[in-house]
């Protein structure tokens, strides 16, 4: 250890390994004519913020997957950025810029406002810390929160890293990172890129492989497990698999990520299912051995996606992000959880198990808050997720309403386009009529007068099928016994066009009972008849 921090003071950092082997990988720089990257696909404002470092005097370059994507002829959605400037003085060079993390420190430089923003996230160059030149801590990140926050660097017990915020030069961050193709710099103004581990020989071999000790890494940062899986599942489609000697430890590592945080998991979990890729994820989990075990929600969620209105919301989910839609957790959880709240709501309704019948509305209600209690706990803070999430389910049964003023009030409320949207899901897998769906997509477009003719045709319909309810006689049994014996057949008769006192009576009638003010020659009459 004493070595290791002479070696630091002394600037020996990527002093060769004793194999000769350089301990932090070798340097390389790769010119445009090699690696081949398109220049036109690197944001203008990711550019920006590389720029605006490089003249500040600092060293700056686009960093990780966007690098790898753009090795592949991909256009990145996300872009990061390295430097060797610290947080402080990186937000000293942006206006719109905002110091975030506590476990891993970073910048967020924001261009834009409202749904429009987009973010530049800028991290500063880490040292390569080991275990045994780190300060531990007995307990974890949440247990030792008051013993961490004056660490730059900590690890717990098992060597998972609690703390990592010690700077240091290009070649260490890049050891620290966790794949090959994510370990590589671009820098967009010379179009060099900095390759210290094969990441360019990997991406061209479509190889996915830990920058070094897989075991060591995992144990370092369990959510790398997740990662490997996001990864994989990603860029499943282009060909990629996981070194083997990556996916070795993966499903005994798995049970090191019971020590990380439950809301740290939560978010891994909708990265997973939120990154346009859920379907290929959760083939992925099942072919890694990974099923169940990560998170119980995700469990739930692998568990379900065969049914069809789940799986149905797991690609509607890959749809709208590959088409640049925003995607919220809430909408995709509450597919997921629907079932859960449709039982219990009809156990309520019915009065099963011993239960009283409860009303339609509080049994939706307490089928809800079962719900939470069962698979959601405490983890989303019962915040805007779980109030979204509500609101999608309490407004399904208004959508059998299509009268009175309930169409007008409900495609105000914030959250329509959502429970819409989850209607017109059920309603693909048969759960709903398609009839409904329909009407309430052109009633939300439409215009007053056309809302009115729609509204005027549910109540016609609904008069007609209330007549249909009602057991009519037929106009054979309403005539004289006479002219029924007179009649060759049942049949013949209902050919026959019905004489003018079997259909003018009931007309009478329902025209006469309208006026009040006939006076009694008027009842009368209709008595008579």
């Amino acid at each position: 250890m004493i070595k290791k921090f002479i070696d630091k003071l002394l600037g020996k950092s990527g002093a060769a390994a004793p194999g000769g082997k350089a301990r932090f990988g070798k340097r390389q720089e790769v010119d445009a004519s090699v690696h081949g990257i398109d220049p036109a696909l690197v944001d203008e404002r990711a550019r920006n913020v590389v720029t605006t470092l490089q003249q500040a005097g600092y060293e700056a370059y686009v960093v990780g997957g966007a690098v790898r994507d753009l090795l592949l002829g991909l256009r990145p959605k996300d872009f990061d950025v390295a430097t060797n400037a610290t947080p402080e003085q990186v937000k000293g060079l942006f206006r719109r810029a905002f110091i975030i993390g506590r476990r891993f420190r970073i910048v967020h430089v924001v261009y834009g406002r409202g749904r429009e923003h987009e973010v530049i996230e800028v991290s500063t160059f880490r040292a390569y810390m080991d275990n045994a030149g780190a300060e531990q801590v007995a307990g974890n990140e949440r247990t030792s929160k008051g013993e961490l926050a004056g660490m730059k660097h900590a690890v717990d017990a098992s060597g998972r890293v609690l703390r990592d915020n010690v700077w240091g030069p290009q070649e260490e961050d890049a050891a620290r990172r966790d794949f090959t193709v994510n370990a590589m710099y671009y820098d967009p103004a010379s179009q060099i890129v900095v390759d210290y581990h094969n990441g360019i020989k990997d991406a061209k071999k479509l190889t996915l492989r830990m920058i070094g000790d897989p075991i060591t890494r995992y144990r370092e940062d369990p959510v790398r497990i997740i990662r490997a899986i996001r990864f994989s599942a990603k860029l499943a489609a282009l060909g990629f698999k996981l070194e083997p000697k990556t996916a070795a430890p993966l499903i005994e590592s798995s049970r090191l990520l019971a020590d990380v945080p439950q809301s740290r998991l939560f978010d891994e979990m909708l990265k997973l299912l939120q990154t346009g890729h859920a379907v290929a994820t959760v083939a992925q989990l099942r072919k890694l051995g990974l099923a169940t075990g990560i998170y119980p929600l995700l469990d739930v969620v692998v568990e379900r996606a065969d049914q069809p209105f789940v799986h149905a919301a797991l690609q509607d989910t890959d749809r709208r992000v590959g088409e640049g839609k925003p995607v919220a957790p809430s909408f995709l959880l509450a597919c997921v959880l629907w079932a859960d709240v449709r039982d219990g709501w009809a156990q309520r309704l019915e009065g099963r198990h011993g239960q009283r019948p409860q009303a339609s509305f509080p049994a939706l209600q307490d089928a809800i808050d079962d719900v939470f209690n069962a698979r959601i706990g405490d983890v989303s803070g019962r915040g805007k997720l779980a109030a979204d999430m509500r609101e999608i389910w309490m407004m399904q049964p208004r959508f059998d309403k299509r009268s009175g003023a309930t169409p007008h009030s409900l495609v105000e409320q914030a959250r329509f386009r959502a429970a819409f949207d989850f209607m017109r899901l059920r309603a693909d897998v048969g759960e709903v009529s398609e009839a409904i769906a329909e009407w309430w997509q052109e009633f939300s477009t439409a215009d007053d007068l056309r809302r009115q003719d729609l509204m005027d045709q549910v109540r016609d319909e609904q008069h007609k099928k209330t007549r249909q309810r009602v057991p009519a006689r037929s106009s054979q049994a309403e005539a004289p016994a006479e002219r029924r014996a007179a009649s060759p057949t049942a049949e013949a008769d209902a050919e026959l066009p019905p004489d003018g006192e079997a259909t003018d009576a009931p007309r009478k009638r329902r025209r006469r009972r309208k006026p009040r003010s006939g006076g009694a020659g008027e009842a009368g009459s209709v008595a008579a008849e």
